[in-house]
């Protein structure tokens, strides 16, 4: 299988999409001219043309507004939000109209949007551009949301979420643009809407999502020398929950731990914490732990910051 970047992943996902259907177009600030933020449309303006790849205006409102517009009119539209504290100023489209409308209409309107944005922090960008506020959008019925981890998911999620007649928000941590891996040259047997167990153990569930991913991989590589073995579970899909997959791994173990960059109050580790106990109490041979970031704005300063987000140290510390 070749090597990829999870950047150039992306970036062939896109190129697929939009040159194997006409209704598909990408649009978003700066994801023509400029290539992207994070440089994953780089070149698709000059191979497709301004129709097909729009430079918007600075109104996420509006641009996604008008994503829903196309969407309803029978369109396919990729909207790029540059990251994801930015789609705060279009809550209200994503939120009151995506999710409701094929609700509110009884099934007789389909909104088939997907929304890319970045999300994350540990980049030093301050405390508004390094929000994990996926969770906000996952607690929402209507939506649904993916959160790939590897460049295999991030080349082959876009397909899905473009397959769904439903609007499908796509969680891309950005500090994951450059990782590199081997990513398959087909989606054959590929599901994005379940879980994967990437790492087999016996001792405890390591469960996360994300960019987290590579510090859970860590932490459980540092216990397997100390003869504790992790397994450990990609969600990838943050809605719906795959909630088999993480049931019959803590069913398995015994043990759970939740590592997520959001904040630990009402969040992610808190919904994944009560459905193990609502339906496992009783396999439980010691409480659900939570790896989570500081309840803070997310510093600048790097020595902060670090200290702030989830460390492959405090996971070990917590599986411990």
């Amino acid at each position: 299988m070749p090597q990829l970047s999870y950047r150039e992943a992306v970036r062939q996902a896109l190129r697929e999409a939009v040159a194997s259907d006409d209704r598909v177009f990408l649009m978003g600030e700066d994801v023509g001219r400029y290539g992207g933020a994070y440089a994953c449309s780089k070149g698709l303006l000059e191979e497709f043309g301004p129709d097909r790849i729009r430079d918007t205006p600075l109104s996420e409102s509006c641009f996604v507004g008008a994503g829903i517009g196309a969407a309803l009119a029978g369109m396919r539209p990729i909207v790029e939000i540059m990251t994801i504290n930015f789609a705060l100023l279009a809550l209200d489209q994503i939120v009151n109209n995506a999710a409701t409308l094929r609700h509110m209409s009884g099934g007789q309107m389909a909104v088939p949007l997907v929304i890319r944005t970045a999300t994350g922090a540990g980049r030093q960008v301050a405390a508004q551009h390094s929000h994990s506020l996926e969770v906000w959008f996952a607690h929402v019925p209507g939506l649904k949301v993916l959160a790939p981890a590897t460049p295999h998911d991030a080349r082959w999620m876009l397909a899905a979420a473009l397959a769904d007649p439903d609007p499908v928000v796509i969680v891309e941590h950005a500090l994951l643009y450059s990782r590199e891996d081997e990513v398959a040259e087909s989606a054959d047997g590929f599901d994005a809407w379940r879980a994967a167990v990437r790492r087999e153990g016996s001792d405890v569930s390591l469960i996360t999502s994300g960019g987290s991913l590579g510090k859970c991989l860590a932490a459980a590589e540092t216990l397997a020398a100390d003869g504790i073995q992790a397994e450990l579970v990609d969600l990838r899909c943050l809605r719906p929950l795959d909630s088999e997959t993480i049931l019959a791994s803590v069913a398995k173990t015994h043990r759970a731990v939740i590592v997520d960059e959001g904040w630990q109050t009402y969040g992610l580790a808190a919904e994944l914490a009560a459905v193990i106990n609502e339906r496992l109490f009783g396999e439980l041979a010691a409480p659900v732990a939570r790896v989570c970031t500081a309840e803070v704005p997310i510093p600048y300063a790097k020595q902060l910051e670090d200290a702030a987000l989830p460390s492959v140290e405090r996971i070990v510390a917590a599986c411990r």
